[in-house]
């Protein structure tokens, strides 16, 4: 299955994307993709409703805007330095663990939505990755039992602000959880929808000019490996999104870095997980948080 969220920022409502690109409301059977959702096996409940309702449910214009395709989680957990091209371009040593760091919730936004550059942010840069979804609560998991706490996968363009990172105390998370520096969508794939994360395609492109082109297959430790490892350190709970890391590309590394300015245009997709395509504007002091894509 395809999950989708669609409508105005913060008003959102489930729905699902058919095989033939149709969207269809699934509020019916529940209110949101959320905690509770995944946690009371939402998944197979859903799978089941959409056997017996899918040709009577209401269909949902493609002009409707698309949301995250998840509501806000307890957490956003991000891995740095995850490809080996990527780790050599920012001059930092190859992780012998996974890096670990985390994305305020408050970043989230639709696939499509504007990505604001930050009050007194000056160094927008992008990173295409691959984001798993948890479905289960999961502590202390073994690699080999890992995908069994899967929900699925989505499409995630982990922005930063890097002046905020690197130049204010080292922080990663600074650079990280500015208003809509976590772009996440079209649609969040079911596990079966994508079988295996080894070998799937990456691309970003900023003005029609490619940035990143790779592959999962260049990380350095892949997805049952993360799960696991992150699990060990703290709970994962049912909608958490674990981001596995970007390939080489970014604008940090180019020389001289060319960082992303208001009206660029990002576009990035991942095989069998869609595409998205983000405006860049400029910080708007008049955007309260109760209408930022995502707000709740």
């Amino acid at each position: 299955m395809k999950l989708i969220r669609f409508g105005e920022p913060g008003k959102e409502a489930p729905g699902i994307l058919l095989q033939n690109s149709t969207r269809i409301d699934v509020s019916a059977l529940t209110r949101d993709y959320d905690e509770g959702f995944f946690s009371e096996d939402g998944l197979h409940r859903l799978e089941k409703w959409l056997e017996r309702n899918a040709p009577s449910a209401p269909r949902v214009p493609d002009s409707v805007r698309l949301g995250p395709p998840i509501a806000r989680p307890s957490k956003i957990v991000c891995i740095g330095l995850n490809f080996l091209d990527h780790a050599t371009e920012s001059k930092m040593e190859i992780p012998k663990e996974p890096v670990i760091f985390f994305k305020s919730t408050t970043s989230l936004v639709g696939p499509n939505d504007d990505l604001m550059i930050p009050k007194n942010g000056s160094k927008v840069d992008w990173e295409v990755e691959l984001a798993v979804i948890i479905g289960r609560r999961a502590s202390y998991l073994e690699p080999d039992e890992a995908l069994d706490y899967v929900a699925g996968y989505v499409l995630h363009n982990d922005c930063s602000e890097r002046s905020f990172q690197l130049e204010r105390g080292g922080q990663w998370v600074k650079g990280k959880s500015a208003d809509t520096f976590a772009p996440l969508g079209p649609f969040l794939a079911t596990r079966d929808e994508v079988p295996l994360t080894t070998h799937l395609g990456m691309w970003l492109k900023v003005n029609g000019i490619f940035r990143q082109r790779s592959s999962t297959s260049e990380m350095i430790f892949d997805v049952p490996t993360l799960v696991s490892y992150v699990s060990q350190f703290m709970t994962l709970l049912p909608g958490d999104i674990i981001s596995t890391g970007t390939p080489a590309g970014v604008a940090l590394g180019m020389k001289p870095p060319q960082y992303l300015k208001s009206d660029d245009v990002v576009e990035l997709g991942i095989d069998q997980l869609g595409d998205s395509r983000q405006n860049v504007v400029a910080w708007r002091p008049a955007l309260s948080e109760a209408t930022l894509p995502g707000a709740r």
